[in-house]
């Protein structure tokens, strides 16, 4: 399964609103898993196994709440039983069907 996800905390006192320090936390949680994973500039995608992705979502979670009051998580999930490797192959599948339509 793919799994994109937002996680920030609110009610951090911050006078500038910025999360990044917050959302650093989490980001390394994801990277420490070993699951493939990227991060853009707002959402971070992580692929494996249902209980595995939802572990390291909750962990990432649980590495923000430290940062506020509360804490919002927004999450998609993609679950195509017995496909790996989506991460990369729904962009590679995408950039090729621009391609046939661009020639």
């Amino acid at each position: 399964m793919l799994v994109a996800f937002s996680v920030a905390p609110s009610g951090t006192g911050r006078s500038d609103g910025s999360v990044h320090d917050a959302v650093a936390a989490a980001v390394a949680v994801v990277r420490a898993s070993g699951l493939p994973n990227r991060t853009t500039s707002m959402f971070t995608e992580i692929e494996g196994e249902w209980d595995e992705v939802m572990d390291v979502v909750k962990r990432a979670t649980d590495a923000v709440l430290p940062f506020g009051s509360r804490v919002s998580l927004v999450l998609k999930a993609d679950i195509r039983p017995g496909y790996t490797g989506e991460l990369d192959a729904k962009i590679d599948r995408l950039e090729r069907a621009i391609d046939d339509d661009g020639a």
